[in-house]
């Protein structure tokens, strides 16, 4: 899989764009000023000293953009490595033992389905005391339930096949079953999830601290936006206080989407043949009307 991953430019870009955000991450930070020292004049544009310019309080926008990558980033790792991790487990548990656990599972399931995720955590953050640790329990708690849908959907089709039911005649544990026979052919899925749940993570993440529900003395991506709209920075013009962090939002979530599109489309033999037959068929007949090239 790994090897088919790199074989498509959609995924070497995705992850190249994200290593240079990963490593300008954990090695920037180091060679930046204090980005909340007040340094400069405020607002003042970018170009001379300061690369990309002042905050509204002459902080340096290039090493708030820079240690706010650290924070933001590894946030949303995390915060996706835990809900897709509780969805793993409960979607399998429920697939794979049925019964009162699976109907109870389920149920609890549901209950978070049906209420709207962001609107619930936008609540539950106003009311509980604001930090980042604050915000990543509340998207935890508000972004598991769909990734433990599909993982029992995918293990309850997994558990019907062959080699399950041959292990299951040999003896093997439940956890062994689990972990070691259905969970590794769930692999194309559990990476595509995880990647989802980054990008859910990355944007929820930002939209809570531009709403001022984190820790606002904190260098974030989120806190960055904050304190330029609390700055009045449309009004002003003081585009630089905004745009660089929001292109670098902007970047991640297209590098992350890359590769969930690369993922898919090896996980599923069909969109790439449809991938290969539509370009064979502009090349053979680059006269096909459009209409004959959708239905292709």
């Amino acid at each position: 899989m790994l090897r088919r991953l790199l074989s498509q430019k959609k995924s070497v870009w995705g992850f190249s764009i994200l290593l240079l955000f990963i490593v300008m991450a954990i090695v920037g930070p180091f060679f930046t000023q204090d980005p909340k020292a007040f340094l400069g004049t405020p607002l003042q544009p970018p170009g001379g000293e300061y690369l990309l310019g002042t905050t509204g309080q002459g902080q340096d926008v290039w090493a708030q953009m820079i240690v706010g990558a650290r924070h933001s980033l590894f946030s949303a790792l995390a915060i996706g490595a835990a809900t897709t991790l509780i969805g793993v487990l409960l979607g399998l548990a429920g697939a794979f033992w049925g019964g009162v656990a699976d109907e109870g599972i389920s149920l609890f399931t549901n209950i978070f389905l049906v209420i709207p995720g962001l609107p619930l955590a936008i609540v539950v953050a106003a009311y509980l005391p604001s930090g980042q640790i604050t915000i990543a329990l509340v998207l935890i708690a508000t972004g598991w339930a769909w990734n433990a849908r599909v993982f029992r959907a995918q293990a309850l089709s997994l558990r019907q096949r062959d080699f399950v039911s041959a292990s299951i005649v040999g003896g093997e544990s439940s956890l062994r079953l689990m972990f070691f026979e259905i969970l590794p052919n769930m692999a194309p899925l559990l990476l595509s999830t995880f990647l989802g749940a980054v990008i859910y993570a990355l944007g929820a993440q930002v939209g809570l601290e531009f709403l001022g529900l984190g820790d606002i003395s904190a260098i974030t991506w989120g806190t960055n936006l904050y304190w330029a709209s609390n700055d009045a920075a449309l009004m002003t013009e003081s585009w630089w206080t905004f745009i660089p962090t929001g292109l670098c939002i902007a970047l991640v979530g297209f590098s992350l989407a890359l590769l969930n599109f690369a993922i898919d489309e090896i996980a599923d033999p069909r969109l790439q043949v449809q991938k290969v037959w539509r370009r064979r068929v502009g090349r053979s007949d680059p006269g096909l009307t459009p209409v004959v090239r959708t239905a292709v």
